[in-house]
């Protein structure tokens, strides 16, 4: 007997990077080992000199395929075995491990939008708008929740691959929609979003509709798409004076952490609807237009987690949690 192992990795797509993946054919009992593909097809090596290897980080149960079959997140490396300068992933890892005394826990919202034809799903078919935001947000109804069926079918694909979802939400603009991943260490909860993705994209083909992680769908006064990251660590979750630390921490490093949070980030991070200008930094309670919320709960028991309202929904989930690792836990260790 045999089993199907899908393949997946992130290619050098600028500025965005795109899923890829391809089925490998295996022998029952033996397990999914390094791979190779040509790199010069994703935006990865030159044509002269193309070979890129697959290194299997991560591996959970295909939903979609059901049965042994399996889902194989990768690193992308060089032939000689040092990681591709595209591997976000080995830039995290010794982050991830220098300040893992701190446990460090993140919780992202993914918000996407479905499309069709070109528009938004819910958006009229011969052209214009539909209603102003206001009811889509946690709707109920066909006149206000659009996808309903594949986003309910995700979920139970993620839920079925082992995936720590938490939750999954209508949000404010039709068509789009929110799932949650964690709480999990930093390379734990990057690898879940990105196979989540992965099997977001592989549903939604079902449906014969599109997801997009654009940060801004449609111009104009609609939401944008975001990937809220909350984050905490040991100290967070026992005091507060840890919680304003990695505020103030994320503060002297806005710029950079901006710069890396997703591309095209000034068309969202407008200061309007529910976020504040990309060029300011500022933390405030229970306040959706800040860069850093800190949830009312938090305040009043005096410990507990941030919420980074500022990556893109295209961001990369290595990059973000590197950064946030790296900066707070920064801090709080000589705090």
């Amino acid at each position: 007997m045999s089993y199907r192992a899908e393949y997946i990795w992130i290619d050098g797509t600028q500025p965005t990077a795109r899923l890829r993946s391809k089925t490998k054919v295996l022998a029952d009992g033996a397990e999914p080992g390094t791979w190779g593909f040509d790199g010069s097809s994703t935006n990865q090596a030159p044509g002269s000199n193309s070979d890129c290897v697959l290194e299997p980080v991560f591996v959970c149960p295909d939903p979609i395929r059901g049965g042994d079959n399996v889902l194989v997140m990768c690193e992308v490396m060089l032939p000689d075995g040092t990681p591709h300068d595209t591997n976000t992933r080995a830039k995290l890892r010794p982050i991830a491990e220098q300040f893992a005394d701190q446990e460090p826990w993140f919780g992202i919202e993914q918000e996407y939008t479905f499309f069709k034809q070109g528009r938004p799903l819910g958006f009229p078919e011969g052209g214009g708008f539909p209603a102003p935001q206001g009811f889509y947000y946690c709707g109920v109804g066909a006149d206000e929740v659009h996808g309903r069926e594949a986003v309910e079918k995700h979920l139970d694909n993620c839920l079925k691959a082992g995936l720590s979802l938490s939750g999954i939400n209508a949000e404010v603009m039709p068509g789009q929609w929110e799932f949650q991943v964690g709480p999990l260490g930093p390379l734990e909860v990057a690898d879940q979003l990105w196979v989540a993705r992965w099997l977001l994209y592989r549903t939604s083909e079902e449906f014969g509709i599109s997801a997009t992680l654009d940060p801004k769908p449609v111009k104009g006064d609609w939401n944008g798409a975001g990937a809220h990251t909350n984050f905490s660590t040991n100290a967070m979750r026992d005091n507060y004076d840890a919680i304003i630390t990695a505020c103030e921490a994320l503060g002297k490093r806005a710029d950079e952490h901006v710069a890396n949070y997703g591309a095209d980030i000034e068309h969202r991070l407008t200061g309007l609807h529910e976020t504040a200008p990309w060029t300011e930094y500022n933390y405030g309670v229970s306040d959706r237009g800040a860069s850093v919320r800190i949830p009312w709960q938090v305040e009043m028991d005096k410990k507990g987690y941030i919420e980074d309202r500022r990556p893109n929904a295209n961001c990369d989930p290595y990059v973000v949690t590197r950064l946030i690792t790296e900066t707070c836990c920064g801090a709080l260790a000589t705090s």
